[in-house]
């Protein structure tokens, strides 16, 4: 079990926030300025792609690292060496020569901008228990939610003062500022008495432990696929907007403020919940949410042929208050399986979701995007396979529970972690 706490400052959910939200920055914030850069070095559409793709690439495989690194070597030493080498290739983006070094500097900011995600997620384990550690998470989640929206807005801006240069200086900037505030305000979480040794062999014995628990397996699912159904209406914005709902360029608040506001209104009421409902009613809920808003999906696609607004995209309100509802505690649950090896659990979901949203958004959404029905479809199918994974869970927990008396510590043991309290 956790040591006791020491007390959290009010300065973590921030801190953490501005953690989580590098990865949407880098990726949306640059999306503006693809014609400046496709004109500055005299590439096309596929090349310029690749600054995305090369950032994904980096930033799954680096992801699997950053969680085990701070098990072994504390949190706080990870989070800012992750971040003021995120800055010196920020600057290295800025004053690209090349197109070639551009990328190589894109390639680098993946590799060290999902330290704050996956590290951040066991922080707020090592901090907090039970309910306060599911309002903790909800916080950030909340903050974090407007990151989609204003990165593209911000990155619009600075188009005029400083050109596609300009987006990388901020970042560097904003990082450099982060480092400094997490090196004076955060608090190491994870003592060397309770760090683990990093090396390949124990790191793959600890990843095979992993897949030897039963209840890990449900839960990285049901984890993982519980955002990709509303990820698939954000990954095919560009083709809901101007081609489905026929809007110019300033359409795409149509769509992502309801995203958003569903993203924040579902973090706040989970907060709301935590220590009033169990684990598993909060989590029920929040898929029971997610599969009214895929009926209404279904049923307004049928309706209207042609996408109408508001009513097409309204949906999205109730997928994203769904999503929030359930993705802080089956985080909270995951990582409560293997309590000293946060990092490494943290690495994994982050891993799994990752590829996953990259199969969304290169497959899914191209074949899908065409219409608002086949989307609808789409985003049903992954949610059902959501709430199968958590029933498959909750009937494995149940399971534990009906052991024979020898076995009464180990089954109490796993209903304390299915349901924490």
């Amino acid at each position: 079990m956790n040591p006791a706490h020491r007390p959290v400052r009010r300065s973590l959910p921030w801190l953490l926030a501005a953690l989580s939200m590098i990865g949407p920055f880098s990726i949306d914030a640059v999306f503006p300025a693809f014609p400046l850069v496709g004109a500055h070095f005299g590439v096309d559409a596929a090349p310029l792609q690749q600054l995305i793709s090369v950032y994904l690439v980096t930033y799954a495989a680096m992801s699997l690292f950053h969680g085990a690194i701070s098990d072994a070597v504390g949190r706080k030493p990870v989070v800012v060496a992750g971040l003021l080498v995120y800055a010196l290739a920020s600057v290295g983006a800025a004053m690209s020569t090349s197109f070639a070094m551009l990328l190589a500097c894109r390639g680098l900011q993946g590799m060290c901008a999902g330290a704050g995600l996956v590290v951040g997620r066991a922080v707020v384990r090592d901090s907090l228990e039970g309910p306060a550690a599911q309002r903790l998470m909800s916080q950030v989640m909340m903050i974090f939610g407007v990151a989609p929206v204003i990165a593209p807005m911000v990155g619009a801006l600075l188009l005029p003062l400083g050109g596609w240069h300009g987006i990388f200086w901020l970042l560097a900037g904003f990082t450099v500022l982060l480092a400094l505030a997490l090196q004076l305000f955060l608090d190491e979480t994870h003592p060397p008495a309770r760090r683990t040794r990093f090396a390949p062999r124990p790191l793959l014995a600890g990843y095979r432990s992993f897949g030897r628990d039963r209840l890990f397996w449900p839960l990285l699912v049901s984890s993982s696929v519980n955002f990709a159904g509303l990820f698939l209406y954000i990954a095919s914005a560009p083709r809901i907007v101007r081609e489905l709902l026929q809007l110019s360029a300033q359409g795409f608040p149509w769509l992502f403020l309801p995203v958003v506001s569903g993203l924040i209104g579902g973090a706040w009421l989970s907060g709301r919940m935590a220590g009033r409902h169990s684990a598993n009613s909060t989590v029920s809920l929040g898929y029971a949410v997610m599969l009214l808003a895929c009926a209404a999906h279904l049923l307004l696609a049928l309706l209207l042929p042609a996408p109408r607004l508001p009513w097409s995209m309204l949906p999205l309100i109730l997928h994203g208050i769904g999503v929030q509802l359930a993705f802080p505690t089956l985080t909270l649950l995951l990582l409560d399986r293997f309590p000293h090896h946060r990092g490494g659990i943290s690495s994994v979901q982050a891993f799994a979701s990752l590829l996953l949203c990259s199969f969304v958004a290169g497959v899914m959404s191209p074949l899908l995007s065409r219409g608002m029905l086949p989307l609808a479809l789409g985003a049903s199918a992954l949610t059902v396979a959501g709430v199968l994974a958590w029933w498959w869970y909750h009937r494995l927990t149940r399971r534990s529970l009906e052991l024979p008396l020898a076995d009464a510590g180990t089954a109490a043991m796993q209903a304390e972690i299915a349901e924490p309290r």
